[in-house]
């Protein structure tokens, strides 16, 4: 203890030292009084005094530990990193409430060992998270025998202080409690810092001097004593405050004392529902406030209740219910008026019977409201020799945005939908919405087809113009389907199934299409629909696989790794093209854990592979947007052992075409891991150029269709040499794809293409064996 003092003097300054204690007398004052207050009040307002209770001793103990650290002199210039700094705050007050609930509601002996610990361990750990948020040109050392020996005597102090305050009734054991807390914080925070030692480090950049220290003492002083007296404050406010909140807390209704038909009093909540002063109310005819519903005399009333009409001090009516009965008051019969409001009954059944005709999240009518609608204009339509068209919607990529930027954002994007449809149709036209990303419009009124096409395309139009606009992954686009009444459907559900189908059409061709219904798109769509399921449970069922193509020394022809390719040998229908499936997983999001899979598998195969080999994964323009990927490489790299430079990325120029600043990024980090980035299909779109000089690439490959006509075509040979020249001025290998031939390997050999990768080498199979790395000819 008394190396503590004599480092306490020698090594902080008094006055700092004053302040920082003088904040927990302060702040131990409040958290003993308001337990006391919380052991005296109901379980509803014991739990508010314990969190009240909480953050003031956790703003308290923070702020002497503040004090402390600017009362500590280390020789050096030391500022404070704001995040770490609040995060301290909030470690003091959350592990407070933790201790402060363990002590009001554990019944056993001894609880207070259990409270008084776990307040030392809060100190401890808001002590060294506010150390940690230090920034100094120093290593910061302990000597860590001091630190225990400080935690344990404030364990001691902590836990003779609640013992003393279960045990001590009245002022005197809330007077020991706060000296003896006083005693825990001071030995924590005074013996942690007087273990600590700053050995100055070059290699740490230098910390300019901030704001003073006695400005940002002074600020922390009256921010923790200000807030504790506020605590304190409230807790001898709410106490004598408390009987005088009896009338208006005693029943929910308002209550009017008549004579005559005049007010002569009223409750407080009487006042609130008219929004008036009392002045203002008493002595008012009552028939100036209340009216009956069926017009009934209020003097008639009984103690049945009836509804009636409030008039408010700003002339709303409030629906309200009205009873009444006589009592004797002030020597004489008057009739009481009871009033209960009814506004929010009122508000909650029109907002039930709203929610039965409506999206909760975008207001708009809801299916059942939609078939209705449907239903009552195909009746009219056909009364009258009309036609009826129903535009089925559903968003392109909206899963994906769900998936990578969260639900919050998804119904940002459904809502900025349905203002889009509102704003594209006429007053006489339905938008609806009928669950997730589905959309329902109705056009009444037009000549059909061309009405219905011209609204899809004005809507189409809309959302392109938006991504144009925003260039942002969380734009979406819409695809719809169109089914005409009488021509395709005779009842709202087959027009409405046709439509659908239509749909599903128009999604199969591409995003943003529109089509409209024909009798042969049942069986197509029942087929996509189970291949969508079945691919969504592949992973699951072991029915995904890797095939592997060799990459070769275009001039030794020995293999100097292989290409991951991604193949699904579905139960029934065999093995499914990838261009049929890897699509339709990018459109349902499928292709992340799809993604996922295939680079851990991929690096786990290549981990035991001679270590001259590379792994090539190709990595879809969904998955390489998701912020994870990074992460996701990492832990393939880590899980499966494989060095980081044996594994290849390979990306298209669809990945590069929006967000180039997060995809800089990306590639960033991906490249401080030591992954290698390459190029694929390269030459097949029209910013190839720009994004070799944007984006570093550690390779390139050509696209297969350059070189499957170079032996025919001097076109694509002119091509092939401008892409290799292009790749020898940036000192970028080039790898050629899709080589079949002799005529062809010698040909790119001669140009100058380092890798190159084809049938004559092999076609894809399953994970190679290794007896020979040398590769001949196929």
């Amino acid at each position: 203890m008394f190396y503590v003092l004599e480092c306490i003097t020698g090594m902080h300054d008094p006055t700092m030292v004053a302040l920082a204690l003088s904040i927990w007398s302060i702040g131990g004052a409040s958290l003993f009084l308001l337990m006391r207050r919380a052991q005296e009040s109901n379980q509803r307002r014991q739990r508010q005094w314990i969190a009240i209770a909480a953050i003031s001793a956790g703003v308290a103990v923070w702020g002497t530990h503040f004090v402390a650290m600017l009362a500590y002199d280390g020789g050096m210039t030391v500022t404070f990193q704001i995040p770490l700094t609040l995060l301290s705050i909030a470690v003091a007050i959350v592990l407070f409430w933790v201790a402060l609930q363990a002590h009001f509601w554990l019944k056993m002996p001894g609880k207070s060992v259990v409270t008084g610990s776990l307040i030392a361990f809060a100190i401890a750990g808001m002590h060294f998270t506010g150390m940690a948020a230090m920034q100094v040109a120093a290593q910061i050392h302990y000597n860590w025998g001091l630190v225990i020996g400080g935690q344990l005597t404030a364990s001691v102090m902590a836990i003779l202080a609640f013992a003393a305050f279960d045990r001590i009734a009245g002022r005197s054991g809330v007077v020991i409690a706060i000296v003896l807390s006083l005693l825990a914080v001071g030995a924590m925070h005074f013996t942690a810092m007087s273990a600590t030692q700053l050995v100055p480090d070059p290699a740490r950049p230098a910390v300019e001097e901030g704001v003073g220290r006695t400005l940002i003492a002074a600020m922390t002083v009256s921010a923790s004593i200000m807030l504790a007296l506020i605590a304190l404050g409230t807790s001898f406010i709410d106490r004598y405050l408390n009987d005088l909140r009896g009338l208006a807390d005693a029943s929910l209704d308002g209550i009017a004392i008549l004579r005559d038909g005049r007010i002569i009093d009223a409750n407080d909540r009487f006042l609130l529902l008219v929004g008036a002063a009392r002045e203002a109310v008493m002595g008012r005819d009552v028939t100036s406030l209340l009216s009956v519903q069926d017009g009934s005399p209020l003097a008639t009333l009984s103690k049945a209740a009836t509804e009636g009409l409030l008039q408010q001090a700003d002339g709303e009516n409030r629906p309200v219910e009205i009873a009444a009965h006589v009592i004797e008051y002030r020597g004489r019969d008057c009739q009481v008026i009871s009033v209960r409001d009814l506004t929010r009954i009122k508000e909650s059944q029109r907002r039930i019977t709203h929610l039965a005709k409506h999206d909760s999240l975008t207001s708009l009518p809801n299916r059942a409201t939609a078939m209705q609608a449907m239903a009552q204009a195909m009746e009219i339509a056909a009364l009258n020799g009309e036609q009826v068209a129903v535009l089925a919607l559903d968003l392109d990529r909206f899963k994906a945005v769900n998936d990578i930027f969260g639900h919050q954002e998804g119904d940002r994007v459904l809502c900025q939908v349905s203002d889009y449809l509102r704003a594209a149709v006429r007053a006489t036209d339905l938008v609806a919405r009928l669950g997730g990303d589905e959309f329902l419009i109705i056009q009444t009124g037009a000549i059909q087809p061309q009405g219905a096409v011209a609204l899809a395309e004005r809507i189409i139009a809309m959302f392109a113009r938006d991504q144009t606009e925003a260039k942002k992954l969380r734009t979406v686009g819409t695809s719809i389907g169109i089914a005409v009444f009488p021509d395709d459907a005779a009842d709202p559900s087959s027009l409405h199934h046709a439509a659908d189908l239509a749909l599903y059409r128009a999604k199969a061709i591409g995003r943003g299409n529109i089509c409209s219904y024909d009798v042969d798109m049942d069986n197509e769509q029942q087929q996509r629909r189970e291949l969508e399921h079945d691919l969504g449970h592949a992973i699951a069922r072991g029915e995904f696989w890797l095939a592997y193509q060799p990459l070769v020394n275009a001039r030794t022809r020995q293999t100097t790794g292989y290409e991951a390719l991604l193949r699904w040998d579905h139960p029934r229908l065999g093995a499914v093209p990838p261009d049929r499936f890897i699509p339709l997983a990018e459109e349902t999001g499928a292709i992340i854990p799809i993604g996922e899979w295939v680079l851990t598998e991929a690096c786990t195969e290549a981990a035991g592979w001679p270590n001259q080999l590379s792994i090539a994964v190709n990595v879809s323009a969904v998955q390489f947007w998701i912020p994870s990927l990074v992460d996701t490489v990492r832990n393939a790299l880590q899980i499966s052992g494989l060095p980081a430079h044996r594994l290849e990325l390979e990306i298209t120029e669809s990945v590069v075409m929006r967000d180039s600043e997060n995809v800089v990024r990306t590639l960033d980090e991906l490249r401080e891991i030591g992954v290698s980035i390459v190029m694929d299909d390269f030459g097949t779109g029209f910013s190839s150029l720009s994004n070799l000089k944007s984006y570093a690439f550690d390779k390139i490959k050509i696209d297969r269709s350059f070189i499957a006509t170079i032996d025919s075509d001097s076109s694509s040979r002119a091509i092939m040499r401008a892409i290799v020249g292009l790749g020898h001025s940036m000192n970028l290998p080039v790898v050629a794809e899709g080589v079949e031939t002799e005529e062809q390997l010698q040909f790119v050999a001669s140009e100058g293409c380092v890798q190159v990768q084809g049938y004559l080498f092999g076609r894809p199979a399953i994970a190679p064996a290794f007896t020979d790395l040398q590769v001949s000819a196929v």
